[in-house]
């Protein structure tokens, strides 16, 4: 217990409102004035862009389609994140810290942008034809040799926090979920070895397999759960203005406590929906980047904008469904739930008079949560690469698999601290590359939208 205290200690001053939360949300505002606000005025290019990029030319160098790199870095985005952590946000925030969750996104659409035109820019090619990139990449490759010590702190950070937070926490979730909503038919066990023998059918074949489940999955997940939530919404359209309204009060006035809600300030409300939006879509944490580095391209630029939709679609689209549902329930306030994921649950199965949460928060916890633990072996097999060599991977893979089933068997009090702290680590580095290599962006930018058709 000292342990975890000690851990969650260290672990609120890194990721609390003096280090992390104004330092990432400072680099999205500083980028998004830097490229001249084109994630707002490009938006509509991106969408384009990303719906191009399920082809690709075959003389463009890459592992993937531009798509199926966009769909694996939402594989790791899109996770329990956005239902467990827009409830969060709403316990302990108020309504108001889901209008801070958009802020962030907005800002973090930048952020992505720069992280996937620098991943395809810097990235390289190991002897056996992989395409490798990321932070640890474009840190050495664009900052130069001086800076290679701040590559390695990344990839330590990244690999080490892809066992816990992309690994062992996402399968202790799912066994949690499952084996409750069975109700004593399925237990960990057979839950574990079902997770071993899928997640090893995917994982240790490499990006290649992986990226195609991903650009499968992840759009039927995200579009069945936004469908579901979104036909729940219109039964009750009359409420959403009520919801809003609530959001944007909140949001710069805080929320008095009233039924069984204990009140929130302003300050709570930037505070919890900063961080929750994000750790919901990672932007600035240096995650995304290595899944679009491995991408078919010619211009890095391209990537970028696909990159920028990352955020915009786990956060303003997925993670609003949920916020609504909660708030358009009124279950915040009944203060009957003991989590977050009960109170999506809740939230549910009031609004729609039966056990219907029950099932769409079970199936959409499972299934985000594998395609974070398919994501994030990506990334941590990237990591190992810059680190000990393209041999690792195929070793990297097998041990990764294998770890699954302890994540789904153990208590994970430790692992739960220690995944936060190195997830938080991991975007130091990140973000001090992001600023130094600002002007390459915005300079790439420029030139790129001089003439977008190319």
């Amino acid at each position: 217990m000292e342990i975890i205290n000690f851990i969650d200690n260290i672990n609120s001053f890194i990721t609390g409102p003096y280090i992390l939360i104004p330092l990432l949300l400072g680099v999205g505002v500083f980028l998004t004035i830097g490229l001249k606000f084109i994630t707002f005025r490009r938006l509509p290019h991106a969408m384009i862009t990303m719906w191009k990029g399920r082809r690709h030319d075959p003389e463009h160098k890459g592992e993937i389609s531009p798509f199926r790199a966009l769909m694996t870095s939402l594989a790791a985005t899109v996770g329990t994140g956005n239902i467990v952590g827009v409830a969060t946000a709403i316990m302990w925030g108020g309504p108001g810290a889901i209008f801070w969750m958009w802020v962030t996104a907005f800002f973090g659409m930048a952020t992505k942008f720069c992280e996937a035109t620098l991943a395809v820019k810097y990235r390289e090619v190991t002897p056996n034809g992989s395409f490798v990139g990321g932070p640890m990449y474009y840190i050495k490759n664009g900052l130069g040799a001086n800076w290679k010590w701040l590559a390695t702190l990344f990839a330590v950070f990244g690999m080490v926090a892809s066992f816990g937070i992309g690994n062992m926490v996402q399968t202790n979730s799912i066994v949690a979920n499952v084996v409750s909503f069975s109700g004593g038919l399925l237990n960990a066990p057979i839950v574990a070895t079902i997770l071993l023998m899928l997640g090893g059918a995917v994982m240790i074949v490499g990006i290649k397999r992986i990226g195609s489940v991903a650009g499968v999955l992840v759009p039927i997940m995200a579009v069945f759960y936004v469908i579901c939530g979104s036909v729940v919404l219109i039964i009750h359209i009359d409420k959403i203005p009520d919801a809003f309204s609530l959001i944007l009060t909140s949001a710069f006035n805080g929320h008095a406590a009233v039924g069984g809600f204990a009140g929130s300030t302003l300050a709570m409300a930037i505070r919890y929906g900063v961080a929750r939006g994000l750790f919901s879509n990672e932007a600035g944490l240096g995650s995304a980047p290595i899944a679009h580095a491995a991408a078919i391209v010619k211009n890095p630029v391209k990537q970028g904008l696909l990159g920028m939709i990352d955020p915009f679609l786990d956060t303003i689209v997925v993670c609003s469904i949920s916020a609504f549902i909660i708030l358009v329930s009124g279950e915040w306030l009944n203060g009957s739930y003991d989590n977050a994921a009960t109170l999506t649950t809740l939230a549910f199965n009031s609004i729609t008079q039966g056990s219907f949460g029950s099932w769409l928060v079970t199936i959409s916890l499972t299934l985000f949560a594998f395609s974070t633990i398919l994501g994030w072996c990506v990334y941590g097999e990237r990591c190992a690469i810059y680190l000990f060599g393209y041999k690792a991977a195929p070793a990297f893979r097998v041990i990764f698999t294998l770890v699954v089933p302890v994540g789904a068997l153990l208590e994970l009090k430790v692992v739960w601290a220690l995944s936060d702290l190195f997830n938080a680590l991991m975007a130091m580095p990140n973000l001090i590359a992001l600023l130094l290599l600002s002007p390459v962006v915005f300079k790439m930018a420029k030139e790129y939208f001089k003439n977008p058709n190319e």
